[in-house]
């Protein structure tokens, strides 16, 4: 018997702003869209990946903050969004209180790791979009990650940091997972008219030579009037030029699949 298990991909940057919940879902939306099973799961305390794609937060009562303590199961907390094969793991502002509980708690980098094994099985892919910080919640998400996706935003302060972002998945892959690999970078709000946006893609090559998406992520105000619809850039304007630019990223990660794990019983 052949058990096909879910892609997870971490949706990381300690930066705010970049586009990572933007990415998370409406990349989740079209992977949704194109067949796949997908599960997001909002890391953040600030909730916006669940409110973004329909979930009244105000009316979580289980949420991944329960699901990392055991409390629950995380395959309890799952929601459905408007999209057939698209659901969301919640969070919670009680999340944020993990940072200071977790560095107490034995396996402390396994929480989440340990409460998707469980769902694993049940989806193609599972996008986990971190929060903008390097703590242990962020810590949580790329040990229990697969592959991390970086998205990077065409201003100027964008590069900045991202030598640390390497550094520290550079030791997560030789103290705790070293079988995790970098997906890729994708540039978010780019205005092509812009030099400053063309200088910094360029800039990126040097960090990722051979890891940079060929879909670029356009500014777009419809993009950002999305999420306080609770919709998807794939509902809410699907002609939109950031509709076209996550429609071709989700393409493009489609096709690198053979990374995905197979197991033989």
């Amino acid at each position: 018997m052949r058990i096909f298990m879910a892609r997870i991909i971490g949706i990381v940057n300690q930066k705010g702003g970049v586009g990572k919940t933007t990415t998370a879902v409406n990349l989740g939306a079209y992977l949704a869209d194109h067949g796949k099973f997908v599960l997001i799961v909002d890391l953040d305390p600030q909730t916006n990946a669940s409110s973004g794609i329909g979930v009244d937060v105000s009316a979580i009562e289980r949420s991944v903050y329960d699901a990392m303590l055991n409390k629950v199961s995380m395959r309890d907390i799952v929601q459905n969004t408007m999209h057939e094969t698209l659901r969301v793991a919640p969070s919670a502002s009680s999340l944020a209180g993990l940072n200071a509980e977790l560095p107490h708690m034995e396996g402390k980098e396994f929480k989440l790791h340990d409460a998707l094994r469980e769902i694993r099985n049940d989806y193609d892919y599972i996008l986990i979009d971190c929060p903008p910080t390097l703590g242990y919640i962020t810590l949580n998400g790329i040990v229990a990650s697969d592959e991390i996706l970086i998205p990077v935003q065409a201003e100027y302060f964008a590069l900045e940091g991202l030598a640390d972002l390497l550094q520290t998945l550079d030791l997560i892959k030789q103290r705790i997972r070293p079988d995790i690999k970098i997906l890729g970078a994708v540039l978010t709000m780019y205005d092509k008219r812009c030099k400053l946006s063309n200088d910094v893609l360029q800039e990126l090559y040097k960090y990722f030579p051979n890891n940079i998406f060929r879909s670029v992520i356009p500014r777009s105000v419809r993009l950002a009037e999305a999420p306080s619809f609770g919709r998807s850039i794939a509902v809410f304007d699907s002609n939109n030029p950031g509709a076209k630019a996550y429609e071709r990223l989700a393409r493009e990660i489609i096709g690198t699949e053979s990374f995905a794990t197979n197991t033989n019983l």
